[in-house]
């Protein structure tokens, strides 16, 4: 049955109304049915009517990809081939894609490049061509929209990630100021502090022969929240720990809470998960708000702005507020836009440099010829002495390093978009509605762009920059995003990263511990390691 003969057999409002007559109830029944048939219309619509046509006009055009068949769409076929490769670690391999994302290594290698499966009810194509993959991420158009969070996704981050369109630039034109590099420098000393705070505790832990062995992953999550901690919010390193801690217990609850995220009104489901979820998002925000009250009141006495990222941001607001001579706050953020903003940083940050610093100390020490260069290199810039902003800009090997890294393991494997109007891309027409699914790991491993040694630890590829890295020298590198929404903090993360592993090359070479086992998989959008990463190191 069409979707317009349906609409024709359902009685209009007269027809049902005359039936009951003018008894009240009868006329509360009419209205009441009335509601349920529009309200299963709507469903029916939403759940399989809606989903057949976009599959049938994807399947037109030549695509192919998985059958829609219930509304939990792919979800349960994805959760089955996770649990059933995370039941055992790998071989020692940067041929990671495989483990952590196996539904899509499935699909592509199947359906191809170009091909689609399904998100609940909704059509998300996998688009592993570099060159339409920069075209959505540039946006030039104005064709594609960010994913949005879920009101649930919203609890852990929502903030710049989360805008679109105006509201979207003047955020972004608000938080610029506090990443410059002038201002990064500034922060330089809070990640010095952190970093050595770190390398002292390890030199506690240095048994009679001069070594030890610890798990670095919870190492480089507590290093990063802590540099996270001073960076933004300076004297209030302790309120800022907390605050680490809750939206790191904030990240396990909504990775619990994302099979539900399809279903209509999940925020309302009153699950344990979903109340402590809200229940953290109130204590953060409190700490938050508590935090920028002091500040402001610190200001109003006539102190000058701290070098920290909540004194930047709030200087970078009254900034705009107060241009040409006149007051507007519709220029600036709320209360409530900064306390988002800061939890976005909180987040972001912490999450992506101690993956990156954590995957980096695990190649090193798979590779420790390159360990040695790197440390040569630290050693020959900096001696034992603290690394300076300046010293950290010219490291060549560990830019390499790093670099490699992340495209080996990038910190996000995945990015999103959606299409809100009938869009051409490439050859094929994209109806509304339909998600865009960016895989940043498979583009990152494919040998068509970077050769055959696509999932060898080859840092070279980078000697002479990020732009001849690849076979053709196509841009293929997106461990931070492309096109305007680019990462606000990837300078920071970079920054913070070749600190930590300068300082920790300056007094430690380190290996594989016998316990370690590769077992490489994703939280959320990030690859964590399964097992940790205990990792042997040798005092120097």
């Amino acid at each position: 049955m069409t979707e317009n003969n349906f609409f024709n057999q359902v009685p209009n409002m007269h027809q049902i109304l005359s039936q009951f007559g003018s008894n009240p109830w009868s006329l509360f029944i009419g209205a009441f049915t009335l509601l349920l048939l529009w309200g299963a219309t709507r469903a029916l619509e939403w759940a399989w009517l809606r989903p057949r046509r976009l599959e049938w006009a994807m399947r037109k055009q030549g695509l192919c990809g998985t059958v829609y068949r219930s509304l939990a769409g792919d979800l349960k076929e994805i959760t089955r081939l996770n649990k059933e490769v995370r039941a055992k670690p790998m071989q020692f391999s940067h041929d990671i894609s495989p483990r952590v994302s196996p539904f899509q290594y499935r699909t592509i290698k199947q359906f191809g490049k170009l091909s689609f499966s399904w998100f609940g009810p909704y059509p998300r194509i996998t688009i592993k061509d570099s060159g339409l993959v920069r075209e959505i991420l540039s946006n030039k158009f104005g064709h594609f929209e960010k994913q949005r969070f879920s009101r649930l996704g919203q609890l852990l981050a929502a903030g710049l990630l989360n805008h679109e369109g105006e509201k979207w630039a003047k955020h972004r034109r608000i938080l610029n100021p506090a990443f410059q590099v002038e201002k990064l420098k500034r922060m330089l000393p809070a990640f010095s502090t952190c970093c050595s705070e770190l390398v002292d505790r390890w030199e506690n832990s240095v048994g009679t022969n001069g070594s030890f062995e610890l798990d670095v992953w919870p190492e480089m999550q507590n290093l990063t929240g802590d540099v996270i901690s001073r960076a933004a919010f300076g004297s209030s390193y302790n309120e800022g720990r907390r605050i680490f801690q809750l939206q790191t217990e904030q990240a396990k609850c909504f990775t619990k809470a994302v099979p539900t995220l399809f279903i209509p009104f999940n925020w309302y489901l009153r699950t344990e998960n979903n109340k402590r979820m809200k229940q953290i998002a109130r204590e953060v925000r409190a700490l938050v708000m508590g935090i920028i009250t002091k500040r402001e009141k610190a200001i109003q006495k006539g102190e000058t702005t701290k070098d920290d990222l909540l004194g930047l941001l709030l200087e970078s607001n009254t900034s705009q507020m107060e241009q040409n001579g006149k007051s507007d706050s519709s220029l600036g953020l709320t209360i409530d836009e900064v306390i988002d903003e800061c939890k976005l940083f909180y987040f972001a940050g912490q999450e992506t440099t101690s993956v990156l610093l954590t995957w980096t100390l695990v190649v090193l020490s798979m590779h420790p010829e390159w360990q040695e260069k790197a440390r040569e290199e630290v050693l020959q810039h900096f001696g034992r002495n603290k690394p300076d902003f300046d010293g950290l800009s010219r490291l060549k090997i560990v830019s390499m390093i790093l670099f490699e890294v992340l495209r080996l393991y990038p910190p996000v494997v995945t990015l999103s978009r959606n299409t809100y109007k009938t869009t051409e891309l490439g050859d094929v027409t994209i109806p509304p509605g339909v998600l865009l699914h960016l895989p940043i790991l498979f583009i990152h491993h494919d040998p068509d762009i970077w050769g055959p040694d696509a999932t060898e630890f080859k840092p070279t590829r980078f000697a002479e920059g990020i732009s001849k890295a690849t076979k053709n020298g196509q841009s293929a590198f997106f461990p931070f995003g492309w096109g305007p929404r680019i990462c606000i903090g990837q300078n920071f993360a970079l920054l913070e990263a070749k600190l930590g592993l300068s300082m920790i090359l300056q007094h430690f070479k380190f290996e594989l511990s016998e316990n370690y086992q590769h077992a490489p998989y994703i939280v959320i959008f990030t690859v964590h390691p399964q097992h940790g990463a205990p990792i042997k190191f040798q005092r120097l």
